[in-house]
């Protein structure tokens, strides 16, 4: 299938990484003439937390749903650890752990059943200890003789997670983990991809929460309306699309910025007491000593300044802001 030399006008770092998943010219057209997925191509590296980022209907869990063999694809092909998913579905399927979105359980089960026959599911033989081990790690331990109807949806959360490793996978999918859980459940889960990160395990995540990417992500793809927009280093993408701004606290209130520093674009605070400039970090000159030097001439002093990076945030409501 090529392997995965396709993404160097996109990946700036990561040269000569392992890849264990190959997209290759992926399209997907529903009856309907819906187009979710348009030629995408990506290849995600071994023990990497991949982050893909997109609005609603971008085509995120459209391409997660074909990776793992559930949705068959219009035109191209996946590989998973070099087994192709449709002709060697099994093969692929086994190396790979998913977690929906949707709360898909037996109610009446038992938490330890339910991971019992997930692992069972993929052929492999009974295994207590690492059960054991998944359900302490997420907290589960203590509830493992409970019913899954009587756990709260945090809880209910953990016990998809927990089946989804039950079988040991080298690559586990996360689609919108931590969507409609607690801030604390979220902190937990982040430091649970960390672990499986550190033990080798490679995750990608879809996510609405951009926080969630900036703290974890390796790397960063952006997908709207079918299409992979870019997939780069999540930090060289806030390095090269990133923004900064000057902030000046004023010694006195301004009621507006006076017209000669039209040209600098500056904003001015509701209460008149804070000047921001914005300023392009890949630019050969900031023009912040040209600033300075044309408010001390306009007579506008200022008692402390500082500057803030663009969020992860910013940048992905620019970049799908431009393919609107």
């Amino acid at each position: 299938m090529g392997g995965c030399g396709r993404e160097q006008r996109n990946r700036r770092s990561g040269e000569g990484m392992d890849c264990v998943i190959s997209v290759s010219g992926l399209s997907k057209r529903y009856a309907s003439g819906f187009h979710a997925l348009k030629g995408v191509s990506l290849d995600i590296h071994r023990g990497e937390i991949f982050a893909l980022l997109g609005p609603n209907g971008a085509g995120k869990t459209t391409l997660i749903s074909i990776i793992c063999g559930i949705v068959t694809p219009s035109e191209g092909r996946v590989s998973v650890n070099g087994h192709d998913i449709i002709t060697s579905y099994r093969a692929a399927r086994a190396m790979i752990g998913l977690v929906p979105q949707e709360l898909a359980t037996d109610a009446f089960e038992t938490v330890w059943s339910t991971v019992s026959f997930s692992r069972g599911l993929f052929g492999k033989r009974s295994d207590p200890a690492h059960l054991g081990r998944v359900l302490r790690d997420l907290s589960l331990w203590d509830r493992k003789d409970s019913k899954i109807i009587t756990l709260s949806g945090g809880m209910k959360r953990r016990v998809m997670i927990a089946k989804a490793l039950a079988h040991e996978p080298e690559i586990l999918f996360l689609d919108e983990p931590t969507a409609g859980v607690d801030v604390e459940l979220r902190q937990d889960m982040w430091q649970l991809v960390r672990s499986l990160r550190a033990s080798g395990v490679t995750v990608i995540l879809t996510t609405h929460y951009i926080e969630e990417a900036e703290q974890m992500a390796d790397r960063v793809g952006v997908i709207n309306r079918g299409e992979l927009i870019l997939v780069e280093d999540k930090s060289q993408l806030m390095r090269t699309l990133g923004r900064k701004r000057l902030v000046l606290e004023l010694h006195h209130k301004l009621g507006a910025p006076p017209d000669q520093l039209a040209g600098y674009g500056l904003e001015l605070s509701d209460d008149g007491c804070r000047l921001t400039y914005t300023y392009d970090t890949r630019a050969e000159r900031t023009g912040i000593t040209r600033l300075l030097q044309d408010l001390s001439a306009a007579g506008i002093t200022f008692k402390d300044l500082n500057t803030t990076q663009s969020s992860l945030e910013e940048i992905f409501v620019a970049l799908v802001g431009r393919r609107k």
